[in-house]
């Protein structure tokens, strides 16, 4: 026999949960017996996704239940960084819609539809998409074909893979042929 065979590991008490339980120190934390350990968890899985870029509340609460947060530990922590305002879905709509539109010339259509599986709130997807005037829709949709095709599309084929490049991009069809027009010279039709 050693000396030090009868003293306690550092950090277990004699007689304490981990002495009872010897595989509780075993386990993940989202396992852990004690519920502060596994809400702590819970926070840094959150944390450390809203490191990497903004998120939605649903996006959090998906990311958490993949880690196999406990639901009632997903809403603890989503409600203190919603409350916290780390977590937005008003705000992320918003920066999400003008930069969708400022750096991938995206049209209402497109962004609506990527927002709503983003989980955001229809609500908050119209207020987002609204902000945007039809005019300045067009105007955005003219800049695009001009970055695109520099030359208006002067044969059928041409108008064709404008007029679908604007679509993929999430323009109006009513929209789309307005601004194919307007890039043409022609007057847009009302």
């Amino acid at each position: 026999m050693h000396e030090f065979d009868d003293l306690e590991p550092a950090g277990f008490a004699a007689g304490g949960l981990e002495a009872d339980d010897p595989t509780a120190r075993d386990l993940p934390p989202e396992r852990s017996p004690d519920p502060e350990v596994r809400l702590q968890h819970a926070r840094d899985v959150a944390w450390r996704a809203l490191n990497r870029r903004d998120h939605t509340v649903a996006e959090i609460a998906r990311v958490l239940a993949r880690k196999r947060v406990e639901p009632a530990v997903i809403d603890a922590v989503v409600g203190e960084l919603c409350e916290q305002g780390y977590l937005d879905d008003g705000r992320f709509a918003h920066r999400f819609a003008e930069d969708r539109r400022r750096l991938d010339g995206w049209g209402a259509e497109r962004i609506e539809r990527k927002l709503a599986t983003l989980g955001v709130d229809r609500a908050l997807i119209a207020a987002a998409v609204g902000c945007q005037g039809a005019d300045d829709e067009l105007d955005a949709a003219v800049a695009l074909l001009r970055r695109r095709f520099p030359d208006p599309p002067a044969t059928p084929r041409d108008c064709e893979r404008a007029l679908g490049m604007l679509i993929r991009k999430g323009y109006e069809l009513e929209l789309a042929h307005d601004a194919i027009r307007r890039h043409a010279g022609a007057p847009a039709l009302d």
